[in-house]
């Protein structure tokens, strides 16, 4: 019996992760501007809106999809370490705070001169 209440407890800790990974990505790709998807070479803001749309869709279904939920968790994974910091770099929101780009954490970095 305490077996049963962990595993459930367990299903809904992970889909919980996996449907607010899923939103944070999808509103993160709608906060974009469609332009930054072109000038970073990613596929188009419509694409990364209908995919991550649809993980968000799966992940709300009660369903036991955990495929699909798997293949939503990957998209938004890939949306993230990918797609994202690229927007970043075009629209120019790496978030440094002054500094060029040399810059390292103890200061400039000057090339081993």
């Amino acid at each position: 019996m305490l077996r049963t209440g962990f595993d459930s407890a367990l299903v809904l800790v992970v889909g919980l992760v996996f449907l607010v990974t899923s939103v944070t990505a999808l509103v993160m790709a709608a906060l974009a501007r469609e332009d930054a998807y072109r000038a970073a070479d990613k596929k188009t803001k419509g694409f990364w809106l209908i995919i991550l749309g649809l993980a968000v869709v799966v992940n709300l279904i009660p369903l036991n999809l955990l495929f699909l939920s798997i293949a939503g968790l990957i998209a938004s994974i890939v949306f993230f370490v990918d797609v994202r910091p690229a927007l970043k770099q075009v629209t120019g929101g790496g978030g440094r705070r002054g500094g060029s780009s040399s810059d390292g954490p103890y200061g400039p970095y000057n090339g081993g001169r």
